[in-house]
């Protein structure tokens, strides 16, 4: 009854009924806040609770800066979430840490995850178990200002195509005061942000790189080719002056308050630029390089069971984790999130791929790679600050490059 009752919310998207026991159970379910995540896990939770009337979820959630410290915390306190987000990158911390407890077979049969599931699900997967899945998946886009290309002379429905029209069109679009200070950016330019996922799995690659090998052990981008994509990405503000590091705090901002034409972001960045009511956006694929070749990143939060839930909480967790991995959640989701559903059969609609927002992000799947981060958190601070050396410090972008790759690689040495 068990196993039925498992499969037929992960592989039907049926909602599951409670069948048993006479005392309520209560589960906890964590995330970091983000309203649009929130917002769509409340109704989850409801329809869920609906259908197990025995079953009481509530939602936790922290800010983002605390979410990983909070669980660490928690766990050591006997007192962790029951099931709980995570970003695909913080698995081997989270293994590591004994945060996680791998997913039952029989509750999550291996054949079918990765039969309906896209590739990059198995990056949950360690020694032959997996430790979580993925309610909905993402990748980046260019996201253009379509009333900022029509004030300076560009076509608001032709955007960019290549690197080398994004440059030409951020150039039109950027204003300075006359002091030089720029005033409207016509590229946003933040490492904090995707710049860094955009930089290491596409611009690398499009220059002719290939920024690792041994499966993501060793860091391979300090390379002429690596330090071509460093040399373009910081000429953007050094050379072309269409954008600077730290504008207005955020890409996101900069981008949401009209004051920059043209941004790269995620999949779940749409919840939020929906609000927008200044100005029509639109969306298209990362653009190619002069030869034509794309290539982007995906990635995903996945959800897992706390080590230590065991019992009736057990149970729970799983029926929760089931509903939450089936087509009705990723419906869900996507509808109030933005984010892409990470089943197949979801996903990959023709009304999904025609759709003129959802489809770039769609295509984009097709070519994208995903980063095995060993510590995504630290990786991402070691390209943070290989920019900042070179845009605030005037360090050569080959001295800054060989500097960061060294560091990342003491990183990914130490967590092996």
């Amino acid at each position: 009854m068990r196993k039925a009752l498992m499969l037929a919310g992960l592989m039907s998207g049926i909602s599951l009924f409670s069948v048993g026991s006479a005392n309520a159970v209560e589960i906890e379910y964590w995330q970091y806040i983000y309203e649009t995540r929130v917002n769509a896990m409340d109704q989850l939770i409801e329809k869920f609770e609906e259908a197990n009337p025995d079953i009481t979820v509530k939602q936790v959630t922290f800010p983002y800066a605390d979410y990983q410290t909070r669980i660490v915390a928690a766990n050591m306190a006997g007192k962790g979430p029951d099931v709980m987000q995570l970003f695909y990158g913080w698995l081997d911390k989270f293994v590591a840490g004994n945060l996680l407890q791998p997913l039952s077979e029989d509750a999550f049969p291996q054949d079918k995850i990765e039969s309906e599931f896209f590739p990059i699900v198995t990056a949950m997967k360690r020694d032959g178990e997996y430790y979580g899945l993925p309610t909905a998946v993402r990748s980046l886009a260019l996201f253009y200002n379509k009333k900022l290309f029509e004030e300076n002379g560009l076509d608001p429905d032709s955007p960019p195509q290549t690197l080398d029209d994004m440059v030409a069109a951020a150039k039109a679009i950027a204003k300075h005061d006359d002091a030089g200070n720029i005033t409207v950016e016509g590229m946003t330019l933040d490492m904090a942000g995707q710049d860094h996922q955009w930089w290491r799995e596409v611009l690398v690659r499009q220059y002719g790189g290939v920024p690792y090998t041994d499966d993501y052990r060793k860091v391979t981008y300090d390379s002429p080719e690596g330090t071509e994509a460093l040399q373009f990405y910081t000429d953007l503000q050094l050379k072309e002056k269409v954008g600077q590091a730290g504008f207005m705090d955020e890409a996101q901002a900069a981008f949401k308050g009209g004051r920059a034409g043209m941004t790269i972001d995620g999949t779940f960045r749409l919840g939020s630029f929906g609000q927008i009511e200044d100005f029509e956006w639109g969306v298209t694929e990362l653009p190619a390089n002069a030869d034509g070749m794309r290539s982007n990143y995906s990635s995903y939060f996945a959800n897992g069971i706390g080590a230590k839930v065991k019992g009736e909480e057990l149970e729970a967790s799983e029926k929760f984790l089931a509903y939450l991995t089936s087509p009705e959640a990723m419906e869900v989701w996507l509808d109030v999130v933005g984010e892409l559903p990470a089943r197949r059969e979801v996903a990959l609609t023709e009304k999904n791929v025609s759709n003129p927002i959802y489809g770039p992000f769609l295509k984009g799947l097709d070519y994208a790679h995903t980063t095995l981060f060993v510590d995504e958190s630290a990786q991402r601070q070691v390209a943070i600050d290989m920019a900042n050396r070179v845009l605030l410090n005037g360090q050569s972008p080959a001295d800054s490059i060989k500097e960061a790759a060294a560091q990342e690689q003491k990183i990914i040495d130490e967590a092996m």
